[in-house]
């Protein structure tokens, strides 16, 4: 498959000697508008995971005074909205590829309004969690599908690219997200937040309505039902390159979330920082990551082959969850909150370069079923994330060990899916070779790619 851009950019020809010319002009000036108002739109969903979680994160520890509970039952508050988000993931994804994209992520969005507006009321911790799992479970129509809408649009080099582009659209999300929560807590109690969630739902779901058309057209559309669905995981699954880059993007996104789980605790109870001051250290990571995802899709994608930029970024995540480990172990004696705060920076800005690389390498693979693919790649990132979230407050809110040592290992996980599976040296073409339509039908052996 060629590289293409958007799919709502028409055809002419300007040509001067094109009595058309004018009219062509008008209509790819158009078109350039249409694509950056979907650019905007996929960015927005794609950063509604991060708004969901990090706009809250600042009032983590006031949740846990106002509910009278334990903090690690506040975190799972967190965990359920990640399961939430992986789970619904597993069957919008198939929905998108059966019935298009529009359908299943308008109604995905509205539910996901009215959970974060039912968030807002919950009186008890148990209620809090209940209702944020149904948050994630109607948010993941968002993320999912604003994937599968990219691997619709794009292929390639140029696919690598967009996600890239997407990440200065979503990594804002982190820098602005804990900046607003902090603002709110100044002004409301942590309800305040969910309000504010409420609201910015809202917003995006009128800009799904208005600015994002099908881009799935009925004939590329599945037709089978829930078993159907299934084999077509099960081939996905069966192959082993697409299933080294989903195994390598998921341990990676867990580091990141054992940081955007126990931050909040390390920060603030640890090294004594206030919110406003975590949220500006938070802040000031988003910019790193959304900096260095920049740098990789402006320079590196098309110029260096995108495995060898993804091994520099999975060896520097190594780096840094080393360092991080010395440091709260106390091999360098005690040190303060900056050289912890230096070793996150550098481990989130390297995130810019695994997460965007890992997506595109996969859906590569997977150009005829692009929302499972899509669900794939989204539930095992946000199921190992939900898992690894619970880990990093096990010894309780007084140390950071645990944070740094489920850091390490799923950073050491995720580089070995990366070698073990991938296998980076092998030749670009071979690797990249989307799976056959017809195998996955009953599905290819597991390995044999």
């Amino acid at each position: 498959m060629s590289e293409r851009g958007p799919a709502t950019a028409p055809s002419h020809d300007s040509s001067p000697e094109s009595p058309s010319a004018p009219a062509a002009t008008a209509s790819l000036t158009r078109a350039r508008r249409t694509s950056l108002l979907v650019t905007f739109v996929l960015g927005g969903l794609t950063a509604l995971p991060p708004l969901s979680m990090d706009m809250y994160l600042p009032a983590l520890p006031q949740v846990t005074d106002a509910l009278n509970s334990p903090a690690a039952t506040i975190q799972l508050t967190l965990t359920a909205c990640l399961a939430g988000m992986a789970l619904g993931q597993l069957v919008i994804g198939p929905m998108s590829d059966k019935w298009g994209r529009r359908r299943p992520l308008l109604a995905g969005m509205v539910v996901y309004v009215l959970a974060t507006a039912i968030c807002a009321l919950a009186p008890t911790a148990e209620l809090l969690i209940a209702f944020r799992l149904l948050q994630g479970l109607a948010g993941a129509a968002g993320v999912v599908i604003a994937r599968a809408v990219v691997r619709d649009l794009y292929d390639g080099d140029e696919m690598a690219r967009f996600f890239s582009t997407l990440m200065l659209i979503s990594g804002a999300a982190p820098i602005v997200a804990p900046l607003i929560g902090g603002q709110v807590l100044r002004f409301a109690d942590w309800r305040g937040v969910f309000v504010v969630l409420t609201g910015v739902g809202a917003v995006l779901t009128l800009m799904v309505w208005r600015g994002l058309g099908e881009t799935l057209p009925p004939e590329r559309r599945h037709t089978g039902g829930v078993g159907s669905a299934l084999r077509t995981m099960r081939g996905l699954l069966g192959d082993r390159v697409f299933t080294g880059y989903t195994l390598t993007g998921g341990f990676s996104f867990a580091v990141l979330f054992s940081y955007i789980s126990a931050s909040p605790f390390v920060v603030q109870e640890i090294y004594g920082a206030s919110p406003q001051t975590f949220s500006l250290l938070f802040g000031l990571n988003s910019v790193g990551l959304i900096l260095v995802g920049q740098i990789n899709g402006k320079l590196l994608v098309g110029r260096v082959r995108l495995d060898k930029v993804l091994a520099v970024g999975l060896a520097v995540v190594l780096a840094s969850a080393v360092s991080l480990l010395l440091m709260t172990t106390g091999v360098f004696g005690e040190v303060g909150l900056t050289p912890v705060a230096t070793a996150l920076f550098v481990l989130m800005s390297a995130m810019g370069i695994v997460l965007p690389n890992t997506n595109a390498q996969a859906l590569m693979r997977t150009p005829h079923a692009a929302g499972s693919a899509s669900a794939l790649l989204g539930t095992s990132s946000f199921l190992v994330g939900a898992i690894a979230s619970p880990l990093v407050g096990i010894a309780g809110e007084d140390t950071a060990v645990p944070m740094a040592l489920v850091q390490l290992v799923c950073a050491v996980l995720s580089a070995s899916c990366f070698l073990a599976l991938c296998r980076p040296w092998q030749k670009r073409d071979a690797q990249t070779a989307p799976v056959p339509a017809e195998d996955w039908a009953e599905g290819p052996e597991p390995g044999s790619r």
